[in-house]
């Protein structure tokens, strides 16, 4: 889904390869590529700056994502995936460039300023019929975000969880969820933003609110300044239904084969399990319930 967060201001700058704490050799000698190196090597047309790799992502770039709006920076669980997945391509950090690129403009169709795009975007496949993603670098789940005191925080067996009035962003999907897993009796509410669904939530016009899990969790974490008063609370999470963010691509791009190759490895190796572990630990840790 999209960014979950209430102010995220869309701006037109390209944020400079600071690189910090982010490795700056390239995984291989070029005696010795690696499968993924070799895939760039023979695709390299296809990069949008030659001897370059061009990533994207919004601004403001949140936490636990990102650190400090700061994607160049190597911290946050994107960040250091993105770095990492450089790596394997052959390019160091001083050979990677930032760029913005609001959410909702990643998934249209036509030319791209990017190689790749890495957002929190899920898969779709009305998204891939015009723009191609890579496998799965995070796998997702839905979480319930309520306010603090209110009956479903309680009440949450699946015949409870149809009889609560929910609303959500439009072409998210977290709202995808509600109307597809949970089937209320009342059909929820949609929303341009999730700023107007998170208004409406705290004026008690609907219920809950389903977010991907990191982000419900950062919501409802008392100091986040996501819900006002500290009242929001992580109900709790769905089962996996299938869903993955992927990094985007302009449709069609033989790098999408690349990064497919350097993901495979990443997650042979544990880096993928270690960097999650390490950025996206402690927004794991939450109680499973049944829609």
């Amino acid at each position: 889904m999209r960014k979950p967060f209430l102010f995220a201001a869309t701006a037109a700058l390209v944020l400079a390869p600071i690189a910090t704490g982010v490795s700056s050799t390239a995984v291989a000698s070029a005696s010795t590529p690696t499968a993924a190196q070799t895939c760039v090597k023979n695709n390299a047309s296809s990069l949008h700056t030659a001897g370059q790799l061009t990533i994207a992502t919004d601004s403001p770039a949140y936490t636990p994502w990102f650190q400090n709006n700061k994607p160049s920076n190597g911290k946050g669980y994107e960040s250091a995936v993105a770095y990492a997945v450089a790596t394997q391509l052959g390019f160091s950090a001083s050979k990677v460039k930032w760029v913005v690129e609001p959410f909702d403009n990643s998934f249209q169709p036509g030319p791209k300023p990017f190689d790749f795009d890495i957002n929190e975007i899920s898969y779709t496949s009305d998204r891939a019929a015009v723009v191609s993603f890579s496998n799965s670098y995070y796998d997702v789940t839905q979480s319930i975000i309520a306010l603090k005191g209110s009956a479903i925080t309680k009440k949450h067996s699946p015949a409870d969880l149809k009889k609560y009035t929910y609303g959500d962003q439009l072409g998210t999907t977290g709202l995808s969820y509600i109307q597809n897993y949970i089937k209320p009796t009342t059909s929820p509410r949609v929303y341009s933003t999730l700023a107007d669904a998170v208004s409406a939530l705290v004026n008690k016009q609907i219920q809950a609110i389903v977010l991907d899990t990191p982000d419900a969790q950062y919501m409802a974490t008392p100091g986040s300044g996501e819900i006002p008063g500290n009242k929001g609370v992580q109900v709790g999470q769905f089962p996996s239904a299938g869903e993955y963010y992927g990094m985007l691509f302009v449709k069609n791009n033989p790098l999408t084969a690349c990064v497919n190759t350097a993901l495979a490895t990443l997650k042979t190796n544990g880096t993928l399990a270690k960097l999650n572990k390490q950025w996206l630990g402690i927004y794991n840790k939450v109680p499973t319930i049944q829609p």
